[in-house]
């Protein structure tokens, strides 16, 4: 089997079981979810599982990863106007897609977990993304790697007091909201031009 088809087949088990996570979560709490239970539900077998995960954990946050990911990408740089902007109307829109799974994040221990590991790793991806974007520029007045945390601790802060909520606003309204209290700031310790709209 080729390397390509062998990543692509590893790429549709990795779904599988995130899916069958998915499905369970939204007819029982995440500790009560055993690794027989997900690939009993995934119809694969145990040593398939571990192949790909440590655990159940191992498999949230990967999840997770997958999402931090797709946020980043989302992460855009304009020379023309020196403006910077972090989109995160996907996250919204990913967690209102999959409600279950992020309710879990929320209200269980997922959320424990993710806030440790998830905080991290969303820092860690913001700070590459800017010491990017920013190379050659004059060093900001707040260095990356505290910049960086206190933006991804508000974030997930934003996107839990949300779901808390049952989402009372559009993902693009919390969108404008992120731009506003957070990205405001972050434009001026960059020394960035800001383009915050008002919000509607």
């Amino acid at each position: 089997m080729s390397q390509q088809r062998q990543d692509r087949r590893s790429q549709r088990t990795q779904q599988t079981l995130m899916d069958a996570l998915i499905a369970l979560l939204a007819v029982k709490h995440y500790d009560e979810i055993s690794i027989n239970d997900i690939i009993d539900h995934a119809n694969v077998g145990r040593s398939t599982f571990y192949a790909h995960y440590q655990g159940k954990d191992d498999l949230l946050k990967g999840g997770f990863e997958r999402v931090l990911d797709m946020l980043i990408h989302h992460i855009s740089f304009s020379e023309a106007d020196q403006d910077l902007r972090l989109d995160t109307t996907q996250l919204f829109h990913h967690a209102q897609g999959h409600y279950e799974l992020y309710r879990t994040l929320v209200w269980g221990s997922g959320f424990d977990l993710l806030t440790k590991d998830g905080h991290a790793a969303l820092s860690a991806k913001f700070q590459e993304s800017f010491t990017l974007h920013l190379s050659g520029k004059p060093e900001p007045s707040i260095p990356l790697v505290v910049l960086s945390y206190s933006m991804a601790g508000t974030l997930l802060i934003l996107l839990k007091w949300w779901l808390d909520n049952k989402m009372p606003y559009s993902p693009e309204y919390m969108d404008e909201i992120f731009q506003r209290l957070v990205m405001s700031s972050a434009k001026n310790i960059l020394g960035l031009t800001e383009t915050i709209e008002k919000l509607n």
